[in-house]
Parts: C-alpha cells; structure tokens; sequence
C-alpha cells in the first residue's frame, strides 16, 4: 500500500502541475490529483508565500472560471531547488523490516 504525501509534496505536485502549462483550477486540482478544498488550502498557501500568482484568464469571454495561476520566479526557484536536491540524493523506496 502507498504511503500518504507529505505537505512538502502536495504542495510541490501543485508547483510542478502549474509549471507543465496547467492554468485553471480545476485542471491543476485533477493534475496534483487533489480535491477542492485542499486544493484551495494548498494554493492560498502559495499565494500568501509569493510562489503563485492569480492572473487573469486567457479568454476574458469564458465565464467558466474567473482567476487562473501561474508561477513567480520564486516558484521556479523552488522547483529548481527541489529538483537539484532529488538528483543529489537519488532517492529510492525504502525496503519494509519485517519484524
């Protein structure tokens, strides 16, 4: 059985699905595979942190959804970070002790 993610990878699944080109919210929430209210949570977060920022919708004439996201140069510093960090430890599933 998988494990639950952690905070920390909730919020960089979000970073990372922002980064791939994901705009609208509900296309980032089925993307970091979350629900709405976490999503909401997750994104405030990062907004409040100057990781995200709200933007206006490509097309101001569809009505489906009034705020889209995209990342600051902060965002990406983070990812970039991130990302060193992963190839420097080349991390591996742990194997189970049985007791």
């Amino acid at each position: 059985m998988k494990q639950r993610r952690s905070r920390l990878e909730v919020h960089l699944d979000v970073l990372y699905t922002i980064r791939n080109g994901v705009k609208k919210p509900t296309r980032i929430m089925y993307g970091a595979n979350l629900s709405w209210k976490p999503l909401q949570r997750v994104l405030g977060s990062l907004i409040h942190q100057d990781l995200v920022m709200e933007i206006e919708p490509v097309d101001p004439k569809d009505k489906r959804t009034s705020v889209c996201y995209d990342l600051t140069q902060k965002g990406e510093n983070v990812l970039s970070y991130f990302n060193k960090a992963r190839a420097l430890l080349e991390l591996e599933a742990a194997p189970r002790i049985a007791y």
